[in-house]
């Protein structure tokens, strides 16, 4: 099937839709952007290019993606969105695209839902089934790994990460790495323990999860340092390849970690 595009919309000659794509009324789909199959834009929603757009995207009324970054340094440069499939973009989500300094790119993976005015700023790169509530935000160079959620209202800083499947309590203000598997709320953020039942729902074996129990008791109930608590993890040969992924994760951050 072809795209079906309403009367009332505007799309830019350049763009490509895919087959049985469909476009409200008053959207406005500008130059260089491409639609997978299958995608839906609402009513008033904006796409700007250049943008990549997988297959079976929602984009939902009044939604900005692809919008040029707001950085004092950009200057017009040809920088892009990617974005993956399956992911449901809500009224008032704003996407901005990538800046020169921080690679060209920011990088959507699929199956995520960005609820009401959920902002995702440029050169971000987020994972796959993501979950931001409404009105969560991120800053420039933020990275978002698989299945973390962030709640209403929350906040990351920008060059800040958020680990594979952590979680993040409304209203949350992150400035450090929120580490994966772990639960964290406050401003400033702070750890409360694993996230034990978003394990368990996504078949996290119990094994597994007892391991990241005793990495998180030796990492920040010890007393320990930090570095010197991560050598005792690895002398303790916790075998998951979670705890692999945790330790990779520590010793990769730049902003500072953050703690209980």
């Amino acid at each position: 099937m072809s795209a079906v595009v309403h009367p009332q919309a505007v799309v830019d000659p350049s763009a490509r839709l895919g087959s049985d794509c469909t476009v409200g009324p008053f959207a406005v789909i500008g130059a260089d952007v491409e639609l997978g199959e299958h995608c839906s834009v609402g009513a008033h929603a904006v796409i700007e290019g250049p943008c990549r757009i997988g297959a079976r995207n929602r984009v939902h009324p009044f939604a900005s993606i692809g919008s040029a970054p707001q950085d004092l340094g950009y200057r017009g440069e040809r920088t892009e969105l990617v974005v993956g499939d399956h992911n449901t973009f809500r009224e008032f989500v704003t996407i901005n695209r990538g800046t020169v300094k921080g690679g060209g790119v920011t990088r959507i993976g699929d199956h995520n839902l960005f609820m009401a005015y959920c902002h995702v700023a440029h050169d971000c790169q987020i994972g796959n089934h993501v979950v931001m509530a409404n009105a969560a935000t991120l800053a420039g160079h933020v990275c978002i790994e698989d299945y973390a959620i962030l709640g209403g209202l929350s906040a990351v800083h920008q060059f800040a990460r958020v680990g594979a499947h952590a979680i993040l309590g409304g209203g949350t203000m992150a400035p450090l790495d929120v580490p994966p598997y772990m639960m964290a709320a406050g401003n400033h953020a702070s750890l409360h323990g694993i996230n034990v039942r978003g394990l368990a729902r996504r078949g996290i074996s119990r094994d597994t999860i007892l391991q990241i129990k005793r990495a998180y008791r030796v990492l920040f109930r010890s007393g320990q340092r930090l570095e010197e608590a991560m050598e005792e993890l690895e002398r303790r040969g916790l075998d998951a390849p979670e705890i692999a992924h945790l330790l990779a994760f520590l010793r990769g951050t730049q902003r500072g970690i953050t703690r209980p």
